[in-house]
């Protein structure tokens, strides 16, 4: 009758248990979701380098006509700062670069035999990430 009067003090064990559950219900479903942040942030810092890289090159073909001979001539041309660090595999020697390729000519090509163009060298079109795994969604990000 005395605990009444001074109010009840304390948790149940009952009280106790359900909070419990709760935070472990919570925690059960947070852990996954920071498990895979650093990747995520990985994959977000790709798709930055990759734009970045890709607006020099377009801006580069803008300007000069045709398209760059390499990452480092971007640099060079203070197209970029520096080439830019591949997140996944951490390293700036991994990017593929991907050259244009000569529009066909008509008729037959007389320069198909030769090792010489009228075109000139053709130049870096695009980049993609030299990394083999796959991103969290399942795409490769070489397709990237």
């Amino acid at each position: 009758m005395n605990r009444r009067i001074m109010g009840q003090r304390g948790m149940s064990l009952l009280e106790l248990i359900i909070v419990m559950a709760i935070i472990g219900i919570l925690a059960a479903v947070a852990v996954p979701l920071l498990k895979n942040a650093p990747r995520r942030a990985q994959e977000a810092a790709l798709k930055q380098n990759l734009r970045v890289m890709r607006d020099a090159i377009e801006q580069h073909h803008a300007d000069k006509g045709h398209y760059p001979p390499s990452l480092q001539a971007l640099v060079e041309e203070e197209y970029l700062r520096t080439i830019p660090l591949d997140p996944i595999t951490r390293s700036t020697d991994t990017w593929v670069e991907v050259f244009a390729e000569f529009p066909a000519l008509s008729g037959e090509d007389p320069w198909a035999e030769t090792d010489l163009s009228p075109f000139g060298d053709p130049g870096i079109e695009d980049v993609h990430s030299g990394a083999e795994e796959s991103a969290l969604n399942g795409e490769a990000y070489a397709d990237w």
